[in-house]
């Protein structure tokens, strides 16, 4: 009656190396509706209504959707290992997809019916206008909680029982529906174009996720058996996950709360420049913290094999993720100018986003090793500690975007939020290390000097072929495409080139980094 459980092995890893590349393809897509929206709407009131409308559509999900979806993978693979309790693991997930869905249509009801005085506290510096734009987007989008929840806690089931095609391939018709919204019906319609498409691409985000159903054998209906063993274990791992899925979002409201009290289109610039920051940490840097978080576990009992491969792990993350912090230091501007410099977006949206980009940037670095010790800590049962350090971070950004945010606008608010990534980097290595001993920090302070000497020559080399082809050609996008074609090859030849002559261990870590990467991506 029912399928039966794929083998674990080759065919596994065939899948999970699908969904990477399914994944990596969905964000590359991801970035070219930013791109696309960019054009169309530029950095203005309307694009800064709809973004605060998707944040608070987020809160909602974030706080709810994503936790129990975390949860609800490991007790499903556990209830669903054997042929008797498939039956079982799929009367969980009934019961865990009707509670979610009830209580977040519930909250999406009632943030409807206050989407006013939410949007006040949230976005306080818009003028009237801007804020009944903010209401009219809100209510719109709210109509996909239900439909992404839906999404997220079925493609959770599919991936526990090893199906992951479809929850991997999900992004790619939700981002090409929203490039349809912005370009066919965006002129003529506005924001309200975007936040309709943004509906309809959530309900194929659903659609995708009804296809494996059959093959898994889970029939929807509605169930709310609390009494089950399985959805009181997805109640009990709820909580703490819900506290780190709402840590995010909290930031993110703050940020925009603080922007929209700062400038028209401030918003807008640090969303894309964030967007441009994180996206080598997406296609690169969680690929290789992915590939390495298998062998933390298998490793966590053996204490000096798990420091080896964190510090393997680190060293990795911080040459790759180093010499792309440099170029986005260096040539922020024409990275922008080529992105998003197109359309709508204006020369002066270009230099706020590039200011937003410049500030970020060390966060990717953050971003890159806070991944790995936070993997490292999971592997050996401590999720309390990252929690704990988030928190305290949240307070930092919080407490930056109040004072150096208000006061000096991009910059400040771009720059607390590289201040807190850095923090939690720091506070949750140094309490792997005290705790754990699944860190030598000793080591790392000879990684943290080779390299930053590397880069800063390799910052110094760009900062110069940038200025130098900025002189020699003027402005415009063949000079942008020079500027950033001629940067990344100084970048990188002066940073391997000073670990070569520093006879340093990284530059085989590298070799290695780059092999693992290739090899994930198949």
């Amino acid at each position: 009656m029912f399928a039966p459980m794929p083998r674990a092995g080759t065919g596994v890893g065939r899948a999970a190396a699908l969904l990477t590349v399914l994944a990596s393809a969905s964000a590359v897509l991801g970035f070219g509706r930013d791109v696309v929206v960019a054009a169309v709407f530029g950095a203005g009131a309307e694009l800064d209504a709809f973004l605060v409308a998707q944040g608070m559509m987020n809160l909602v999900l974030g706080l709810v959707s994503s936790a129990v979806a975390t949860a609800l993978v490991p007790v499903i693979a556990r209830e669903a290992a054997d042929d008797d309790g498939v039956r079982r693991a799929n009367h969980t997930v009934t019961v865990a997809l009707s509670v979610t869905l009830v209580v977040l249509g519930l909250a999406s009801v009632v943030l409807w019916l206050f989407a006013g005085p939410a949007v006040s506290a949230l976005a306080p510096g818009f003028d009237e206008e801007q804020a009944d734009l903010a209401v009219q987007t809100t209510r719109i989008v709210l109509v996909a909680v239900v439909l992404v929840s839906g999404t997220n806690l079925l493609a959770a089931a599919a991936q526990a029982r090893r199906r992951f095609f479809w929850a991997g391939v999900q992004g790619i018709p939700f981002n090409v529906t929203m490039i349809v919204a912005a370009v066919g019906f965006g002129p003529a319609y506005g924001i309200t174009a975007l936040a309709v498409g943004f509906v309809v691409g959530s309900a194929l985000r659903l659609a995708c996720q009804l296809v494996p159903l059959r093959a898994i054998g889970l029939r929807l209906r509605f169930s709310f058996d609390l009494t089950d063993p399985g959805f009181r274990a997805i109640a009990r791992l709820t909580p703490a996950l819900l506290v780190g899925s709402g840590i995010g979002n909290v930031n993110t409201l703050v940020d925009r709360a603080v922007a929209s009290v700062v400038g028209e289109g401030v918003i807008t610039s640090l969303s894309y420049g964030w967007r441009l920051v994180t996206l080598p940490e997406t296609l690169v840097i969680a690929s290789l913290v992915a590939a390495l978080y298998p062998a933390f576990g298998a490793s966590a009992a053996r204490r000096s094999e798990l420091r080896r491969l964190v510090g393997r792990g680190l060293s990795s993350a911080t040459i790759v993720a180093l010499p792309v912090c440099a170029l986005l230091l260096v040539a922020a501007h024409p990275l922008v100018s080529l992105a998003f410099g197109h359309g709508s977006f204006d020369a002066d949206a270009v230099d706020d986003t590039a200011t937003a980009v410049r500030w970020y940037a060390p966060a990717l670095v953050a971003m890159s090793w806070r991944e790995v010790v936070v993997k490292a800590s999971y592997a050996l049962g401590d999720s309390r500690t990252p929690v704990l350090v988030a928190l305290a971070a949240m307070c930092v950004n919080v407490a930056g975007d109040l004072t150096v945010g208000l006061s000096f606008g991009v910059p400040g608010l771009a720059a607390s939020t590289s201040a807190a990534m850095c923090l939690a980097a720091a506070a949750n290595t140094w309490l792997l290390a005290r705790r754990h001993g699944g860190v030598s920090i000793r080591p790392l302070a000879g990684l943290v000097g080779r390299t930053a000497v590397a880069a800063g020559a390799a910052t110094l080399a760009g900062v110069m072929a940038v200025h130098v082809l900025g002189l020699r050609l003027g402005e415009g996008q063949g000079t942008a495409i020079a500027q950033v074609t001629v940067a990344t090859l100084c970048i990188w030849a002066v940073f391997v080139l000073v670990l070569r002559v520093t006879h340093a261990a990284e530059v085989e870590v590298l070799r290695d980094a780059l092999a693992l990467i290739r090899r994930r991506r198949g």
